[in-house]
């Protein structure tokens, strides 16, 4: 099961109060709602492929409805094959419809319906209910954070995002060929989703994952800097020793400076230790950037020497 998939059986096992229950419905039937003709009478469809939110509508809707309600399982013969479940109304749908001031299918308004906005938790219970019928979330383990909400029209995309930055969930919205999707891409406005709407151990499991990737990346970059200054630090010891070993060769070092020819001597010595270590190994005291500076000041002769004797 996906991780989308276990987020959204935990949401359909929550129990809400009367006004959040009406709420998440409301968003419901807007997202899987259609209402259609059957034998010259309209007719209510709720169709979902998944089993769990199809047990939710089916409970929802007897909460507020005396209508028999029947529920139908298709499969689809397209792409997956998944299984579709239809929990349809025949008995006075629209009158259902209009008790709830909510829509279905081509008829959902661009606004969302004033009862589901009154409160608090009723605005969480609709976002939570527009997840369950027409929202997806990307596995944390993968290789980026995204948190979806899909939409008929611009204008209830819009709506959506109102909703969302009113928690202050920053969510974008675009244009795909079957409608608008709203989404998110940050890791901690997903948790702050999660939490909003009630998927608790989703949010704990999504946060256990980021913590762990923080932790990893924040190593791996610790690593790749010391690795860096690993490299840099032999690069700088190698070119030493051949400079030094260069004007040995050429002049000798005892037609150095003395305070250079110490420190050429010693770096012959100790081709292995760091600058720190070698500043230590020194007769005299001499600060790390002293020793730094002794050492440009032997790179300089060296190559000045080799300029002037031709060579590379």
């Amino acid at each position: 099961m996906s991780f989308a998939a276990r987020t959204k059986k935990e949401l359909t096992q929550m129990r809400g109060k009367p006004c959040c229950d009406r709420a998440e419905l409301t968003a419901l039937l807007a997202h899987c709602g259609s209402v259609t003709e059957m034998d010259g009478s309209p007719v209510l469809d709720v169709a979902t492929e998944n089993a769990a939110i199809a047990r939710r509508i089916y409970t929802l809707q007897k909460e507020y409805s005396d209508s028999p309600l029947e529920v139908l399982v298709q499969r689809k013969m397209r792409l997956k094959k998944n299984n579709v479940y239809i929990v349809r109304m025949r008995r006075d749908p629209l009158e259902f419809l209009a008790g709830l001031d909510a829509r279905a299918g081509d008829a959902v308004s661009d606004r969302i319906p004033p009862a589901a906005l009154r409160r608090a938790c009723c605005k969480k219970a609709y976002l939570r209910g527009a997840f369950l019928a027409a929202g997806s979330v990307n596995d944390p383990d993968g290789a980026s954070y995204h948190l979806e909400l899909q939409s008929r029209t611009r204008a209830h995309a819009r709506a959506l995002q109102a909703l969302m930055a009113e928690f202050d969930l920053r969510a974008k919205v675009i244009e795909r060929k079957r409608g608008f999707v709203i989404y998110v891409k940050e890791g901690e406005k997903i948790v702050d989703f999660l939490g909003l709407i009630g998927a608790h151990q989703a949010l704990l499991h999504f946060e256990d994952v980021r913590i762990v990737k923080g932790m990893r990346n924040q190593v791996n970059r610790l690593v790749n800097c010391e690795t860096a200054n690993m490299n840099k630090t032999i690069s700088a010891a190698v070119r030493q020793l051949e400079n030094i070993r260069f004007l040995e060769r050429e002049i000798g070092l005892d037609q150095l400076p003395a305070k250079l020819r110490t420190v050429a001597e010693q770096r012959l010595a100790h081709p292995e230790i760091t600058l720190q270590e070698l500043s230590e190994a020194l007769p005299e005291k001499v600060s790390k950037s002293g020793l730094n500076h002794r050492l440009r000041r032997l790179d300089e002769l060296a190559q000045k020497l080799r300029s002037n004797r031709g060579l590379p």
